[in-house]
């Protein structure tokens, strides 16, 4: 779906705030200065290239493939009044969905940037993935309209869980309960689940899509109320747009509406590179790739590293026979070479000795007697 031609639509009424409705016209908006206040709307589809499924495809969703935990329906993972009952399903499934096991994608580090740059007012999202604060969206900028693993605590009391405990009983598949053991009620994430209220913040801060300069919403189907309500709550020549696998709820409704119907990773660089940004995205998701782990070392037995050391000293007694053999060789070539040129000077010596009349040459050098010692010729004392 990513290699796919983007497609967007434009509105039949000529755009109020745009020059017009196209990607490019939208980033001009943006650089010259004209979004300050951004406000994001998100749905699974941020994460589905995370590798996180989402809840309601027909053949890959999450409810699609919740058979193994024999749940009456698939929905009742989440609904509370079976969690009270049964707890185990949701703790099977939170061990493939808890934080850490996913790397955010390319879109979680556009929302980053729009933070870095000064621009979020506000990021509403659906996920309950923490995706978001691992790409370094600070949590008073989120608001998690269905709650996440980010928090947790008891469903009766309602007091708060050790984030450390919660993470080791999700990790052992045990359900965890209240450390109040006058309670001692069940402990689960601060998800939403089917029966219970949103989050306060969420309706603290519904108003702010009306403050708002730039509306972007991405991956989300706006089925699920009352979040699929926010985008109708920006003013009417609030520029917004969507970027998504296919047209949602009212976008496309307005005069300034943008649409461009893609995934949302390939539509998010496109935006980021309309607005001269695209190098700058791509080196900040770079730095949430995992580190590389280092390579386990392999338990050798004793046999076995027994042998390896004799292999060892085996090769370092060849290695060393080859130097020996090598210089022996080599001292031989040496010697040869070094008598062979001796025995051709002392050729060439005698060959150059000329007879001469010159009474000086009939002076002979002086011969030492029998008896003489080395001192007596050249003034150093013989070798014994």
């Amino acid at each position: 779906m990513g290699n796919e031609e983007s497609r967007i639509v434009e509105p039949t009424a000529p755009p109020q705030t745009l020059r017009e409705c196209t990607l490019e016209a939208l980033a001009r908006y943006i650089k010259d200065g004209r979004a300050q206040k951004i406000v994001v709307m998100t749905g699974a589809g941020i994460s589905t290239s995370a590798g996180i499924p989402d809840f309601r495809s027909p053949e890959t969703g999450l409810y699609a493939n919740l058979a193994r935990l024999n749940l009456p329906y698939p929905e009742a993972v989440f609904d509370i009044d079976f969690f009270k009952k049964n707890p185990e399903p949701f703790y099977a499934l939170a061990q493939e969905l808890y934080p850490g096991k996913f790397r955010p994608t390319i879109t979680h580090s556009f929302l980053y940037l729009l933070h870095q740059k000064g621009l979020l007012l506000k990021l509403f999202t659906q996920n309950i993935d923490c995706l978001e604060r691992e790409a370094g969206v600070p949590g008073d900028k989120i608001i998690e309209a269905h709650g996440s693993f980010a928090k947790q605590g008891c469903v009766e009391c309602k007091k708060p869980y050790p984030q450390e405990r919660m993470r080791d009983a999700i990790e052992k598949k045990w359900v965890p309960y209240c450390l109040d053991l006058s309670c001692n009620g069940l402990v689960k994430p601060g998800i939403v689940f089917f029966g219970e209220q949103l989050p306060a913040e969420f309706f603290e801060n519904n108003s702010l899509p009306a403050q708002a300069d730039l509306c972007i919403v991405m991956g989300t189907s706006l089925q699920v109320h009352p979040f699929a309500s926010l985008p109708q709550m920006c003013e009417r020549e609030t520029p917004r747009l969507l970027i998504n696998s296919e047209k949602v709820g009212d976008m496309g409704g307005r005069p300034d509406d943008v649409l461009v119907l893609e995934d949302c990773d390939s539509g998010v660089r496109k935006l980021a590179e309309a607005c001269g940004w695209l190098e700058e995205l791509e080196a900040l998701w770079a730095t949430t790739a995992p580190a590389e782990e280092p390579k386990e070392e392999v338990k050798k037995s004793r046999d076995e590293k027994l042998e390896e050391e004799i292999d060892k000293l085996t090769r370092e007694v060849d290695v060393n026979l080859k130097l020996s053999h090598a210089q022996h060789q080599w001292l031989e070539n040496h010697l040869e070479k070094k008598i062979a040129r001796k025995h051709d000077d002392g050729e060439k010596g005698l060959g150059n000795m000329q007879p001469t009349n010159d009474p000086a040459s009939k002076i002979m050098a002086p011969v030492a007697s029998p008896g003489a010692t080395k001192t007596d010729t050249d003034g150093e004392k013989p070798s014994l």
